[in-house]
């Protein structure tokens, strides 16, 4: 496995034990988002995305998740005995993408948690480089452009639509919705 891109993105209240997010590009081909980079009591960890599990209202089937009291979509109060009380705080999240081994695992926080050091760095340092980039000239230019050629093409559209045989009906604004 190559780890070709680490995106860092801090987070700026710091009273919480998540610090970043992370987007990492596997061999320049996959991309995993939303990955954590949380605080411990043993220092710094890396957390998978995930989501938390759903089960359906036995009377109109709608998602909610494992510790509602209440339907999200009819409001039926949901029975208590859905889920093990034994299974509740290890089940109630489940990693979307995840390392397979102990060996990917500790490689990709070494990774990670090397780029979030950088970026802590470079946040500290005051100034960052995306800053002269986005400023250019092209981009105003660009649109001036296109807005020739459309013009030409307008008249075009109605003149391809008679050609087309279609029947003339006129319709009501929500005619037939109800």
């Amino acid at each position: 496995m190559n780890i070709t891109d680490v995106r860092v993105r801090l987070v700026e209240d710091n009273t919480e034990r998540l610090r970043a997010f992370c987007t990492v590009t596997i061999d320049g081909e996959f991309v995993v988002r939303d990955i954590k980079i949380i605080e411990g009591t043993r220092g710094l960890f890396v957390a998978m995305p995930s989501r938390k599990l759903t089960d359906h209202c036995p009377k109109c089937h709608g998602k909610n998740h494992l510790r509602a009291k209440h339907c999200n979509e009819c409001g039926t109060k949901l029975p208590e005995d859905r889920f093990r009380a034994d299974e509740s705080s290890d089940k109630l999240h489940v990693d979307i993408a995840h390392p397979i081994n102990s060996e990917c695992r500790a490689s990709l926080q070494r990774v990670i948690i090397s780029a979030y050091e950088e970026e802590l760095s470079r946040s500290r340092g005051g100034g960052t480089q995306e800053k002269p980039r986005e400023p250019e000239a092209p981009p105003t230019e660009k649109p001036e452009e296109p807005e020739q050629p459309e013009e030409p093409e307008q008249p075009e559209v109605p003149a391809e639509t008679e050609e087309s045989p279609q029947p003339e009906e006129k319709h009501e604004f929500g005619e037939g919705v109800f």
